[in-house]
């Protein structure tokens, strides 16, 4: 596990389980019931964060390299991930993709969950856009609670010790 200080909170990469499937992925999250599955897909290409949930993505084919900190940023990480890998993002934690790297015939997908029962997932882009209120955005991130259950492990997990 890798922790990244993007914000308050730390971001928290999982090193791989690549033996996981989609389908797998996702009944494992709803098992715990911490966060709640709501897609497959790739990263987008373009910076962009969540004001109003944390999010859970889960590699679940191909490898990337993805950006964390958003384009500019002097503290920003760039890592390449894999089939396995895990981040859990907290709100506010600006991410796109910069390189699928899963070769021919392969494709880069995730399953993106977010907490059950948390408000639907927003999209920011923090580039200056007039239609984003940064006071409201960032009174809406920090009124976010963290997780009481570890998204990934349940009752006791690294989530619960940041």
């Amino acid at each position: 596990m890798a922790l990244l200080k993007l914000t308050p909170l730390s971001t928290l990469l999982f090193p791989s389980s690549p033996s996981l499937n989609s389908a797998s992925i996702e009944s494992h999250l709803a098992d715990l019931g911490v966060v709640a599955p709501q897609w497959r897909y790739t990263m987008y290409s373009q910076s962009h964060f969540h004001s109003t949930t944390h999010e859970l993505l889960v590699i679940s084919s191909g490898r990337a390299r993805l950006l964390f900190g958003g384009d500019g940023n002097p503290e920003g990480v760039q890592l390449e991930v894999q089939k396995g890998d895990a981040m859990l993002l907290p709100a506010g934690v600006a991410h796109r993709l910069l390189q699928d790297l899963s070769g021919p015939g392969g494709a880069f997908e995730m399953v993106g969950s977010y907490p059950a029962g948390a408000e639907q997932w927003d999209m920011c882009y923090g580039d200056g856009r007039a239609d984003e209120d940064h006071a409201a955005i960032e009174r809406r991130i920090k009124s976010l609670n963290w997780f009481t259950r570890d998204p990934l492990y349940g009752e006791t997990g690294p989530a619960l010790q940041i």
